[in-house]
């Protein structure tokens, strides 16, 4: 009989050898791994790891400080049967690669990666790429390399000083302070600056100022194309200064109102450049003033581009930007070509920059990376707008503007300056007419329209036809907005591209600070926290040290200093600091009394913090335990049953305003209502603001809608 031993054998051998014939790649996010997947063949599977598999412990310090800095992984809770899925499916693989996001988070991710699933970080497993087209994966894959640990360990770094801070301050002020309070070394930087720019404001003294201007136009001349506008630029040959009305009104007195002539007239090319492609930062301030998108969202929006998006009428995944967390500006030179390219058989050669302009990194960025970009300029906003959600088109729409923009011709403005003269008083005006528009042709901005003097020749004489006086006063430091802390925390050198957006929301989040008509200012709560931290901590609330420990961890990524002695010499003067702290008095917090009634006793609710914010409590407690939602009343009464409008938030994280006495009721606005009325029908009037309009007030109710303009723009007006 005829063995078959032998045939089964070489058939497991052959199954075998096909198992192991498909290469695995593991990405952070399915959106990516269905975005990569596009790009390459049968003998590729990708897996995604769904971010962070292994983490420090959130129930405990989880670094041992008294063994050399060790920190203590574990698995993250819910992850298991993910890296269970990952395990089978790497021992299946002939081989695999980790196609983390390439910055040191991503490749700490690939080195735990490496060590849950077994795999050596010696070896070529590391692939990573700054955009997801098939060309950038491909090549990725021409060139794996092992896991770099200077940028795991720099990441290390990173993670422990900030567990360190974060696990030792915080209780220290629920102990000081109230529970549910955190610190943490980016966050309370960026709570002082806020802090600081408030204290600021509230220690300036306004000054009081005059300027003046005069209408003017050739002698006997008329009309609005003939008239101008000059202002005060000297007086017995100096600049004015015009401290108070009386001042103002003895200068006018010495004006003469004939004999005006022209000075002198300058005439000159101005030449306004493109701004780079953007950076992290540049991008969540445009997106800001641009588009109204806080910092989070911008970067969520970001993402979706950068991991890819469906596109024409199948399921295929297309990535639409370069990678999104980054301090680089520079571009790659196939990436000028192309937008080049694009720029000449688009609007022609006139328009093509022939310099190159590559753009360029800030001194501490992460070397490998580009600016942000769309990953193929001819997938032009319109042409995909279809497939996009209002938000991801108007996003990617800024960012390939802008790129586009970049490698442009600047504009050519001809500008005019006038001087205009009597007696010991000379005026001037500008004027300033657009010549060639350049990259404005495509990313257009405020103040592009021309501004046009007549034709006016050296010794005409010119009718003064108005006064202008104007009184001023000089205005404190602004407010920081979403858009300039993120600006100032990159000026600082206070934490990195991927930190930015988290910095704004948490210090909001813990209502450290809060936002009025746009700017941030700090919270009581806020306040009373940093001057703690500054009394007993003032390193850890230091701009410089934040930027000089931002420094250390460049240096750990370089490979100069070991990341676990920069570590330990934080952590023995900080221990120091920790133990000297604890004899520091309990502050207690001013408690916010409302005029809600307990309906149990009958004393005034007042407002507490629990983990999930703010609520109202009995102050009887423990006697009494009453508690109830606490909701911020604008004053607003609801037009359908006369309830209070409160402040709300929806699930996404959005502010809108609702009746009090919601199921019942069911009336909401998604603006901010003001004190005034409707004219028409009583109802409360909201704010609005709009590019065209500007800032206005609308009716509250859908069935009205009537627009005002704000009370203060009506009383300037009847001032004039």
């Amino acid at each position: 009989m005829l063995s078959l031993r032998p045939r089964l054998q070489i058939l497991t051998l052959d199954v075998e050898v096909m198992r192991l014939s498909k290469n695995l790649i593991i990405v952070e996010s399915p959106a990516k791994a269905q975005t990569i997947e596009r790009y390459l063949g049968k003998e590729y599977k990708v897996a995604a790891s769904m971010g962070h598999v292994r983490d420090l412990p959130k129930s405990k310090l989880g670094v041992d400080v008294d063994d050399g800095i060790q920190p203590k992984y574990i698995t993250i809770r819910g992850k298991g049967k993910i890296l269970d899925d990952l395990r089978k499916k790497s021992r299946s693989a002939e081989h695999v690669f980790l196609a983390t996001d390439p910055d040191r988070e991503g490749e700490a991710i690939a080195w735990h990666l490496c060590h849950a699933l077994k795999l050596s970080e010696e070896d070529s497993v590391r692939i990573a790429f700054n955009e997801i087209t098939e060309e950038a994966v491909q090549g990725s894959l021409e060139s794996p390399r092992s896991i770099d640990r200077h940028l795991v360990d720099a990441q290390q770094a990173r993670r422990v000083l900030d567990r360190l801070v974060g696990y030792k301050l915080s209780p220290w002020l629920w102990r000081k302070v109230r529970r549910g309070l955190s610190a943490g070394r980016v966050q309370s930087a960026a709570v002082k600056m806020v802090v600081d720019r408030e204290r600021e404001r509230e220690a300036f003294e306004p000054e009081e100022y005059w300027t003046l201007d005069v209408q003017f136009a050739p002698r006997g001349e008329r009309g609005e194309e003939k008239e101008f506008l000059a202002a005060l630029a000297k007086y017995r040959g100096e600049k004015p200064e015009i401290p108070d009305e009386k001042s103002m009104d003895a200068l006018l007195q010495e004006l003469p109102r004939n004999g005006h002539r022209i000075l002198e007239i300058k005439r000159k090319e101005a030449k306004r450049y493109p701004g780079a492609a953007f950076n992290t930062s540049s991008l969540q301030q445009a997106a800001a003033r641009q588009l109204r998108m806080n910092a989070s969202f911008a970067m969520r929006v970001a993402q979706e581009l950068y991991e890819g998006l469906p596109l024409g009428g199948d399921s295929e995944r297309t990535g639409l930007i370069t990678y999104m967390r980054t301090d680089a500006t520079r571009v790659s030179q196939s990436a000028v070509d192309r937008a080049r390219e694009f720029v000449i058989s688009t609007y022609g050669q006139k328009f093509s920059e022939p310099r190159t302009r590559r753009g360029r990194g800030r001194k501490d960025a992460e070397e490998a990376h580009e600016a942000i970009r769309p990953t193929d300029v001819a997938l032009t906003p319109e042409k995909i707008k279809g497939n996009l959600s209002n938000v991801q088109y108007r996003l990617y729409r800024l960012i390939w503007q802008r790129f586009v923009a970049s490698q442009m011709k600047p504009a050519i403005y001809d500008e005019m300056t006038v001087s205009v003269g009597a007696a010991e008083f000379e005026f001037a005006a500008k004027g300033r007419r657009m010549k060639f528009p350049g990259f404005r042709i495509i990313y257009a901005g405020a103040g592009d329209k021309d501004k046009l003097l007549p034709e006016m020749s050296e010794g005409d004489e010119v009718d003064l036809l108005d006064l202008v006086p104007k009184q001023n006063f000089t205005k404190p430091p602004a407010r920081y907005t979403g858009a300039s802390l993120v600006k100032a925390l990159e000026d600082e050198r206070i934490g990195r591209p991927s930190t930015y957006a988290p910095i704004v929301e948490t210090i909001q989040k813990r209502n450290y600070v809060g936002v009025e008509d746009g700017g941030f200012y700090p919270t009581e709560l806020g306040r009373v926290v940093n001057d703690l931290l500054e009394e007993h901590f003032p390193e850890i609330v230091d701009l410089s040290f934040t930027a000089e420990m931002e420094d250390e961890l460049d240096s750990i990524e370089g490979g100069e200093v070991n990341w676990q002695e920069i570590i330990t010499e934080f952590w023995d003067s900080f221990a120091d600091e920790l133990e000297k702290a604890e004899e520091a008095p309990r502050v207690k917090l001013p408690e916010q009394v409302t005029d809600e009634i307990c309906e149990e006793c009958g004393e005034n609710m007042v407002v507490r913090f629990g983990r999930f914010g703010k609520f109202l409590a009995c102050p009887a407690y423990p006697d009494c335990k009453n508690s109830k939602p606490y909701f911020e009343k604008t004053g607003a009464l609801c037009p359908q049953c006369g309830g209070d409008i409160v402040k709300k938030s929806s699930r996404k994280g959005k502010t809108f305003y609702g009746c009090l006495n919601y199921p019942d009721c069911e009336f909401v606005v998604w603006h901010e209502p003001s004190e005034e009325e409707c004219p028409e029908c009583g109802t409360f009037m909201v704010k609005r603001r709009t590019k065209r309009k500007g800032e206005f007030l609308q009716c509250g109710r859908k069935e009205c809608r009537v627009e005002v303009a704000p009370a203060e723009d009506l009383d300037s007006a009847e001032a004039r």
